[in-house]
């Protein structure tokens, strides 16, 4: 695919990173030389310096064929304004801009086509902190994500000792989960995958184990592979910018909520957006002393938010080392990422691994619903929807040890019922229902599959098992 990218920041160039490597042709504009010349550097990939807004510029750029425009340039107004000209001036197909005020897409005709022409948005602020949610509605995974309007979750845990499936094999899990269907995808040991999983294969104390099932199943699933952790209760938030103020919002009706902000001015803000209950501090959360007089050592969860990657390291460690339960920190560089995660700090949270999913939703080929980005782009899970018949389509009724998957991939769930028998989506998921398959069972047209992938070399083939065609024989 053929795709223009606005903007060489920390989310352009982790989208360039991973679209780069799916062979995909990607242009990358910005008006630092340097930053492109650096990024054209690490990746194959072609850059223009320059004005991204100006159709001078996006000609160079080549936008004139792109099929995707991702614009993703700090200020929202560029972004809009780019989609706009490549859009009317190039017919660019598909565009897609990062926004970080609500404001505009709260006006629904500010960004369809008579407007900006923005087909899709993506805030990374509102995604980390849609994730960091899910971390503290379930504390002991680490991490939670949804596929099919949210009656199947993926989640990843830490395997412990004491926990009902620890020590036993995949084939005991049935028997063990009394009648909860679910479906392990993926075993980590000691950071490597497990290359088969099989009836025999153990759970090991320390394995990272993704396990898809019915959203309704995953605490069962959670406590059946990890002792059940008390309820969050008492959250400390270091970082009071867009992250910090807008997860403080969400859970300050049911959570004891106190925040740490090192500028007196954004204080002054916080305090005046927050209600009264929220105790908004100004300091510095790396300081022993000030941590410890506000008792981090009785916190449930610390959440290191500010935007510098070394303060957040070092204040989750200073929290997890004074007694805080649990730390999470928001890490930008992926480098930092890979060292720190699986250390004293519980888990390190990447803003552009949580939005590269929605990105990458609209570059695969076929009826892709979803997407999520694991393992730090290593891995992958997809969520599509099955259209056609025998002869058009590689799934619709075939049984799912028919397929083809590549080895070690996974078909972790099926959702059948969220359409109508016209393929129109149904107006509610009260009639849908999750299942778990077996090799046997059949795939329908208009089902909603989510396949596990552990390397992204086969993406491109399990997207070909959602892609229709009208000459197609198996």
């Amino acid at each position: 695919m053929n795709i223009v990218i606005l903007g060489a920041g920390r989310v352009g160039e982790s989208v360039a990173e991973s679209l780069v490597s799916e062979r995909n042709d990607i242009t990358v504009v910005d008006t630092d030389p340097l930053r492109l010349q650096a990024l054209q550097e690490r990746l194959d990939l072609r850059t223009v310096a320059g004005n991204g807004v100006l159709p001078s510029v996006m000609r160079e750029a080549g936008v004139a064929d792109a099929e995707l425009f991702i614009a993703c340039a700090p200020m929202d107004e560029t972004n809009l304004v780019a989609c706009k000209v490549a859009h009317d001036v190039f017919q660019v197909p598909t565009t897609i801009a990062r926004l970080r005020s609500a404001e505009y897409q709260d006006d629904a005709g500010l960004l369809d086509r008579s407007g900006f022409a923005v087909s899709h948005v993506i805030c990374p602020e509102e995604s980390v902190t849609r994730y960091v949610r899910k971390l503290i509605d379930y504390p002991e995974a680490l991490q939670v994500l949804e596929f099919a309007h949210g009656l199947v979750s993926l989640i990843a845990v830490r395997a412990e000792s004491g926990g009902a499936l620890v020590g036993r094999s995949l084939a005991d899990i049935p028997a063990l989960m009394q009648g909860r269907d679910v479906r392990i995808v993926a075993i980590y040991r000691q950071d490597q995958a497990l290359t088969e999983l099989a009836g025999v294969t153990r759970i090991h104390p320390g394995d990272e184990v993704f396990v898809l099932a019915a959203t309704q199943d995953i605490r069962a699933v959670l406590g059946a592979l990890h002792k059940v952790d008390r309820p969050v209760r008492r959250v400390m938030v270091a970082g009071g910018g867009k992250v910090g103020l807008r997860l403080v919002r969400q859970i300050h009706e049911t959570l004891q909520v106190k925040v740490i902000e090192t500028d007196r001015r954004r204080c002054d803000y916080l305090a005046s957006q927050l209600p009264s209950d929220v105790l908004v501090l100004n300091g510095d959360s790396t300081d022993e002393a000030l941590m410890g007089q506000e008792n981090v050592q009785d916190m449930d969860l610390f959440v290191a938010l500010t935007s510098d990657d070394e303060d957040n390291i070092l204040a989750s460690l200073l929290a997890k080392r004074l007694g805080a339960r649990r730390v999470l920190a928001l890490i930008n560089r992926k480098a930092y990422v890979d060292i720190v995660q699986g250390t004293q700090i519980d888990i390190a949270v990447s803003p552009s691994q949580a939005v590269i999913g929605e990105l990458l939703a609209h570059v695969r080929r076929g009826d892709i619903e979803a997407v999520h980005s694991l393992r730090r782009g290593a891995a992958e899970a997809l969520e599509g929807v099955v259209r056609g018949d025998r002869k058009t389509s590689r799934m619709a009724g075939r049984r799912v040890d028919e397929l083809g998957l590549p080895a070690g991939a996974q078909l972790g769930a099926i959702v059948r019922g969220l359409h109508r028998p016209d393929g129109s989506e149904a107006p509610d998921e009260t009639g849908a229902h999750v299942i778990i398959p077996h090799h046997d069972t059949v795939i329908q047209s208009l089902d909603h599959v989510v396949i596990f992938v552990p390397r992204k070399s086969m993406v491109r083939e399990v997207e070909r098992l959602f892609q229709v065609s009208a000459t197609f024989l198996f």
